[in-house]
């Protein structure tokens, strides 16, 4: 197997979190990779969230600061992401695109609804990270990626603050 990999503008891990169900998640020095997501995460309501197919929720720290920017009192975390991400433009994240933290490799298989356990940052949040366009897979939207982007773990393995993640093509 060749990979190709393509620079991304020194995009790095800023923050690992986990909780032990709901928002906000805390951070943590190291997060252990596996098909289920970050050891010791948990989720409120599991029928909705977790999930191999939603293994890991990655959200970019420029996202949540657009959001502060707007007047949600957010930090890394609140929004119930796993991954905190720096140098990650969300507007050009597309699912099914692969990405390889270290040894891990995950790949976007949605981009995330917002629910209710968003609203104690305050009226407005979920139409503020989410509308029509984006439910319907259109990334032009400005809102593109606010809500963050499950993927699914290919590869398990241990991932730090301050890891670079490389945009990956897995060619056979």
């Amino acid at each position: 197997m060749r990979d190709h990999i393509h620079k991304v503008h020194s995009a790095s891990i800023l923050q690992i979190n986990v909780s032990p169900g709901g928002v906000p998640k805390r951070p943590i020095p190291a997060g252990v990779v596996t098909s289920l997501g970050i050891a010791g995460d948990k989720q409120a309501h599991p029928q909705i969230h977790g999930g191999p197919r939603q293994a890991i929720l990655i959200v970019t720290s420029e996202g949540i600061d657009e959001l502060k920017e707007q007047g949600f009192p957010l930090y890394h975390g609140a929004l119930g992401e796993n991954l905190t991400t720096r140098g990650l433009d969300r507007r050009s994240m597309r699912i099914g695109q692969r990405y390889r933290i270290g040894e891990v490799l995950l790949e976007i298989t949605k981009i995330r609804a917002p629910c209710d356990t968003l609203n104690p940052y305050g009226p407005g949040i979920q139409k503020a990270v989410y509308d029509q366009d984006v439910k319907a897979g259109n990334s032009a939207s400005p809102r593109w990626g606010l809500s963050g982007f499950y993927a699914s773990v290919l590869r398990a393995g241990t991932i730090h603050p301050g890891d670079p993640i490389q945009l990956v093509d897995e060619t056979a």
